[in-house]
Order: structure tokens, then C-alpha cells, then sequence
């Protein structure tokens, strides 16, 4: 039993053994520049600066926004703006941005020594948030998420009661929620939003060099092959040249990155879990031993941490070592291991 769910979880991992956030660190290289960044906000926004001082960066750091990685922000004349690059849509985008401009306002208000505690009202630049989604899931060529979608609606309070004639319950209830975040969603996948593709050139040209990506996976190449291809294609037609010559291997390597092992962790949680419910479900109906089913896919899950945690603790272990610390086979490890890319 133990076996087959680490093969399980093996097979899961093995999907997702390039991690799903290379197109992000592109797009970011590809718009790291002010010049290039101001000519999306141009094309995004029907607006002319032609100053790249007019932009300054507000991209807050991995350490300081929840340890993570997002893509781009910047103030220029008065909106604050975030930019994320996504290959799959998150309904939970709102949430993050609300917490994303939190820490950016608050840097703003500091910088600027407003004093929120005073008379005087403290003027800001609106926020704007933007998700430039290229997944392979179908979707509109414009969407917005909101916050408020995901506020729990509770049963209306009546009115009030004796004396009091409701007026203050109804202006509660009749108010928009206190907090609002709404995140702009423009499909950037080849085929979308043309008019704005047709604006900002190197936007049209990554939109070019994923479909490439895609095009030779589905012709059968390994994902190497398929970004040597695609880069090859954009080179050939003068696109994204000053990004893929000189960075070729570092472009490579974006697409080709290992995944973390806190988004290895979250996918294994996820999917081995929902996978490996629905096969429970299917071995119950047929062998009725649901309780050994759940013991053995709980037990593969923490086998697999396990291995996968002390090959990343100490990068010199051997895989006999390791079988020793967590009890388990050689194979079990070599495999879990290999296809994962750790070892």
C-alpha cells in the first residue's frame, strides 16, 4: 500500500516538475525596464507618457510581501499600479491584492510623513490591479474579480426595535462593504485583445513566444527542446532579441526551474489528497477497507515529506541514508527523488 501512494504521489509531482510560475519571472524580465514597463501602461491605458522618469517603481520585495514573488508596481502621475502575471486564475486574486497595496500605502504614507491622525485629508493615488493571465483554462479577453464575492452574506437584521425607528441598521446595511479590491483580468494568450497587443509590441511578442512554447510541447518536444525552438522562432522574427540573445540560459532556467518546496508541498497536499480520495472511493466499493486505504495515503503523504525534506535539509545525503532516516526502501526514495528533479 505504502508503495503505490508514494508512485502516486510520484506521478503528481512529476506533472509539476516545471513550476507553474516560469512564465511570471519572464514577463518580468521582459518588462523590468522602465521604457518597456511605461509602453504596456501606455497601451493598457490609451495614455502617451513618453518620460520613463514618469514611472517609479514600487515592486515590493520577496521578503517584505508574504515571501513570495509578485510581478510589478509602479506610481506614475496619481494611481498606484500592480501588475501580475498569472497562468492561472486564482479567485482569491482580490484577497492578495488588498494585502499587496496594504504594505505599498503604508511604505507611501511613511514616505511621504502624512499624518493620518490629523485634520487634514490625506490625499492618495488610486489603486490599480491588473492580472495578465496566459493559462491554457478558456477566458474572456476581459474579467474582474472582486473582494466583495467573497464576503460571507449573513441572514439581513431587522429593523430596529422599540424607540429606535431602523434608520441606523438600514444605512448599515445599505452601505457597500467597508473594504473593496477589485483585479482586472486581460487574457494575453495569442488570438486575445488585439487592438491592445497591437500597442505594446513586446507584450505581442511574449504572447508569440509562449504560443511557440506550447505549439512544439504539442508536437511531442521535452520542454527544453520546446523553449529552444520557441526561442529560435522569436529570434528569427526580430522578437524579445534583446532578452532571449543575451539571456538565453537564464531564460532556460526560468522555464526549467525546479518548484519550491513550499509550492511542492501545497500541490502534493492538494492533489494526492483529492486523488487519492477519489480512489479510495473506488477501492471501497470494491474491497471495503476504507479505514486502511485513508492510514496508507496518510502514511505515503508524510513518507514523501519526509524523503523530500531530507534530501533538501542536506544536499550531500545519499539515497541510502535517507531510506535509513525514514524508513522506507532505496527504490522508494531514488524514485520519489528522480522524478522530481531534488536529486
Amino acid at each position: 500500500m505504502k508503495n503505490r501512494i508514494v508512485l502516486k504521489i510520484v506521478g503528481i509531482a512529476r506533472r509539476y516538475r516545471v513550476n507553474q510560475k516560469y512564465k511570471d519571472r519572464v514577463f518580468r524580465m521582459i518588462f523590468h525596464k522602465k521604457k518597456d514597463l511605461l509602453s504596456l501602461y501606455n497601451a493598457v491605458n490609451g495614455t502617451d507618457y513618453t518620460n520613463p522618469d514618469d514611472l517609479e517603481i514600487r515592486t515590493l520585495d520577496d521578503a517584505v510581501y508574504l515571501g513570495y514573488k509578485n510581478d510589478l508596481s509602479f506610481l506614475i502621475s496619481d494611481t498606484l499600479n500592480l501588475y501580475e502575471h498569472q497562468s492561472t486564475v486564482n479567485p482569491n486574486m482580490p484577497l492578495r491584492g488588498l494585502l499587496y497595496f496594504t504594505n505599498l500605502l503604508k511604505a507611501y504614507v511613511e514616505e511621504k510623513k502624512c499624518n493620518i491622525y490629523g485634520s487634514k485629508l490625506v490625499q492618495l493615488p488610486v489603486p490599480r490591479y491588473l492580472v495578465f493571465y496566459n493559462g491554457s483554462d478558456s477566458m474572456p479577453d476581459v474579467s474582474v474579480l472582486s473582494l466583495s464575492d467573497a464576503y460571507m452574506r449573513t441572514a439581513d437584521v431587522s429593523a430596529g426595535k422599540g424607540d429606535m425607528d431602523g434608520t441606523i441598521q438600514e444605512a448599515i446595511k445599505a452601505a457597500d462593504p467597508a473594504l473593496e479590491c477589485k483585479a482586472v483580468i486581460l487574457n494575453i494568450n495569442k488570438g486575445h485583445n488585439i487592438e491592445l497587443m497591437a500597442k505594446c509590441e513586446r507584450l505581442e511578442a511574449y504572447a508569440f513566444f509562449v504560443s511557440r512554447v506550447r505549439a512544439y510541447l504539442a508536437a511531442g518536444c521535452t520542454l527544453e527542446a520546446a523553449v529552444d525552438r520557441a526561442i529560435d522562432d522569436c529570434v528569427t522574427n526580430d522578437k524579445l532579441t534583446d532578452i532571449l540573445v543575451k539571456n538565453r540560459a537564464e531564460v532556460k532556467n526560468m522555464l526549467l526551474t525546479d518548484f519550491s518546496e513550499k509550492k511542492y508541498r501545497k500541490i502534493l497536499v492538494e492533489e494526492a489528497i483529492a486523488e487519492g480520495r477519489e480512489e479510495g472511493r473506488e477501492e471501497g466499493r470494491e474491497e471495503g477497507r476504507e479505514e486502511g486505504r485513508e492510514e496508507g495515503r496518510e502514511e505515503g503523504r508524510l513518507l514523501t515529506i519526509r524523503i523530500f525534506r531530507e534530501a533538501k535539509e542536506n544536499p550531500e545525503i545519499t539515497f541510502e541514508q535517507i531510506a535509513e532516516k525514514v524508513g522506507c526502501t532505496v527504490q522508494e526514495v531514488e524514485d520519489t527523488l528522480k522524478m522530481i528533479g531534488i536529486k
